[in-house]
This record gives structure tokens, C-alpha cells and sequence, in this order.
């Protein structure tokens, strides 16, 4: 604006030029301001579709190669049944009225022993990270049970716990605390200390830095160990459930085995994924929902 006075009024002074650009005319287009909340629920919703589409474009190649493979037979067409049949043999199950059984079994073995497994890592974790007698005595034999694989203890869960539902459920509870209790102990020795020492500055109890401050600063670190966790959670529940079970989804995939029912094993994996899926997504909302003054550094400041 200002260069467009200099080149209309090249005569007068600086004085009165000054005083005309008081009253000169604003451009008549505003700039279009967008909250960068807004935005950012934009890049949200946008990156909820590109996920969905994903999916969708995974099922329709599996669709795809299997209805091309039944038409070349460039392998046994029975080894890769199309989604479309897994769809069928699902309702093959709801009609018979087993397939919510199946669901629900597995549902409530998988969510008894996570939550087993995070009450001991949280509670044993906290003793170990604050009383040194503690850290002594459980460190040493955690370092020496925690490298071996879950499932090797298997057949001793069996004998020591019987093959009910005892046995199954604290395989599950072992594999979900194996990984999370060094988040436990993590989150709470690192700990700003800075905090620690404003709150007794401020005349806070023992109790009162631990709960307002310690605990609190660990959370985000317990969250991500049990979203770590739930992987293992879920393969020990598959196991569990092929030996010595009835009912549940990795039954289902021992039992398919046995008779060679491949679509059967293509529906209780998919299912095992959407369990997974579904209780992930829940186990994310509730952490943002308990950390929204959490910043993630990196995905905050790079703009993609």
C-alpha cells in the first residue's frame, strides 16, 4: 500500500504523505484466518478416513488374489479363502449360535488376566522403584525370567494350575506383566526432579509427592507399556486357548487344524485382530483423554 502512495504522490512531502496513508482505503479482501484447532481436527478426520480406506483396500486385494487364484489355480484355492467366504462361515457360526461364545470367552479370559497382569506390574513395580530392599531382591530374578519367551511356561502353567480356566488366564496376566513392569519402573525413576523438589518445597507429604507427582509423571509411561503389552497379551490368549480349551477363538483355529477347515482359521484370526483392534483404541482414547496436556514433540512441530 505504502509503495502504491510513493508512486502516486512522488511530489509531497514526507510529512503529508504520512498524514494521507492514515485515511487511505484498506485492500478489500481480508485473510482467511483458520484456527489451528480446526486444522488440526481436519489432518484427524482425514487420517481416520486414509486408515478405513487402507482396510478396505486390504480386503478388496484379499478379494482380489483369492477370486483370481480360484480362476488360474496358481495354488490350492482352499489354502486362501476369500473374505467373502469367511463372511459366510461367520454366519454359518451366528446361526448355529456359537460364534458369541466363542467372541465372549475369549473377551473375558483376555481381560481378566491383563488387568491381573497390570495391578501386579503397577504395584510391584512401584515397590521396586522406590524401596531399595525390593529393587535387590526382584531385579536380579526379573532379569533372569524376563528374556525367556512366555510360552515356554506353558506346560508349566498346565501342570501347576490344571488346564481350566486357572492356567489360561494367568499365562495371559505373566505375559502382560513381563513387559510392562520395566515401563513401571521406568516412569517412576525418571521422574523430573525438579518436581519432586518444588512440591517439598511447598510442604507436601511423602504421600502427597508420590500420588500428585511421582505417580502421575509415570502414567503416560504405564499407558505405553500396556499398549506394548497387549500384543503379548494376545498371542499368549491364542496359545492358552489351543491347549487344553473348549471354547474361545484359538480353539476355534485348533479345532479348523484338525479338519482342515482353513476358513474357519481366517475368521478367528481376523477376529483375534479386531479384538486387538477394538480394545487398542479404547486403551488410546482413554489416554488422551487423561494426558490432553501431553505434547507429542515431533508430530506437533513437523508439518507433513
Amino acid at each position: 500500500m505504502n509503495d502504491v502512495y510513493l508512486r502516486e504522490n512522488r511530489g509531497i512531502s514526507v510529512h503529508d504523505f504520512l498524514v494521507q496513508s492514515q485515511y487511505a482505503v484498506e485492500p478489500d479482501f481480508e485473510e482467511e484466518i483458520i484456527p489451528r484447532k480446526v486444522i488440526e481436527a481436519h489432518r484427524a478426520r482425514m487420517n481416520t478416513y486414509y486408515k478405513i480406506f487402507s482396510l478396505l483396500f486390504f480386503f478388496g486385494l484379499w478379494q482380489l488374489i483369492s477370486y483370481l487364484n480360484g480362476l488360474n489355480e496358481w495354488f490350492n484355492p482352499v489354502f486362501l479363502p476369500s473374505p467373502a467366504m469367511v463372511i459366510e462361515t461367520a454366519y454359518d457360526y451366528i446361526l448355529d449360535g456359537t460364534l458369541i461364545g466363542h467372541i465372549g470367552m475369549s473377551f473375558y479370559r483376555m481381560i481378566v488376566g491383563f488387568v491381573i497382569g497390570v495391578v501386579i506390574a503397577v504395584v510391584l513395580g512401584i515397590l521396586i522403584a522406590t524401596k531399595r530392599d525390593f529393587d535387590n531382591i526382584f531385579t536380579p530374578i526379573l532379569n533372569l525370567v524376563g528374556p525367556i519367551p512366555v510360552f515356554a511356561f506353558l506346560s508349566m502353567f498346565l501342570i501347576w494350575f490344571g488346564i481350566g480356566e486357572a492356567s489360561k488366564i494367568a499365562l495371559i496376566a505373566y505375559a502382560t506383566f513381563v513387559p510392562l513392569i520395566t515401563y513401571v519402573i521406568d516412569g517412576i525413576k525418571n521422574t523430573d526432579p525438579i518436581l519432586i523438589r518444588s512440591a517439598r518445597s511447598l510442604g507436601a507429604t511423602p504421600y502427597q509427592v508420590f500420588t500428585k507427582v511421582i505417580f502421575k509423571s509415570a502414567m503416560p509411561h504405564i499407558f505405553a507399556g500396556m499398549k506394548i503389552s497387549l500384543a503379548l497379551t494376545f498371542s499368549a490368549l491364542v496359545v492358552a486357548e489351543m491347549m487344553g480349551a473348549s471354547e474361545g477363538l484359538g480353539y476355534i483355529i485348533v479345532n479348523a487344524k484338525n479338519w482342515f477347515k482353513m476358513a474357519d482359521m481366517f475368521l478367528a484370526a481376523t477376529l483375534i485382530g479386531l479384538e486387538y483392534t477394538i480394545f487398542y483404541g479404547l486403551l488410546t482414547l482413554v489416554e488422551k483423554r487423561l494426558f490432553r496436556w501431553k505434547k507429542v514433540g515431533m508430530s506437533k512441530a513437523v508439518e507433513n
